[in-house]
């Protein structure tokens, strides 16, 4: 195995760890949101809030570096049209998460209070849930076309 396909698959497995990561984290905070129940969306929003930190964060920092490594490997230009793209949707997509990384923070903690104290959800949390909600649907699509242009290089 060459350097170059060593550095691809890591390229490769970073952004199945983003997308992954990404839909997973989704899911699980959307069914704990749909219990209503605010000791089970603490623990949800707990372990979401870890998972962000392991693996999400650990792959947004390994695909510049993999991709800066890979431009240089195979001698690609960053004035490739396709790689200015993504470039710049990569830091679109980075405008979306690091702002829901906060909402989760902050929807955890007013979930904790809310079931140590055997109160209701404040509207404070409701507010959080929809912006999260709504940040996903730009976040998770623009990823995804990231991939697709890493992929197919159609410019």
């Amino acid at each position: 195995m060459t350097l170059y396909f060593l550095v691809k698959y890591l390229h490769v497995l970073g952004a199945i760890v983003i997308l992954g990561t990404g839909s997973g984290i989704a899911f699980f905070m959307l069914m704990a949101h749909r219990t209503s129940d605010a000791g089970f969306i603490a623990r949800t929003a707990s372990v979401v809030v870890i998972a962000d930190a392991a693996f999400t964060l650990s792959a947004v920092i390994l695909q510049p570096l993999t991709g800066g490594l890979l431009m240089m490997l195979s001698a690609t230009p960053i004035t490739e049209r396709w790689l200015l793209v993504s470039l710049a949707l990569y830091a679109v997509a980075g405008l979306f998460w690091v702002p829901v990384v906060y909402m989760q923070i902050e929807m955890r903690d007013l979930a904790r209070r809310a079931a140590e104290q055997h109160i209701a959800l404040p509207e404070r949390y409701f507010v959080l849930f929809r912006r999260w909600f709504a940040f996903g649907f730009p976040g998770f699509g623009v990823t995804m076309l990231i991939l697709w242009l890493m992929i197919a290089k159609p410019f």
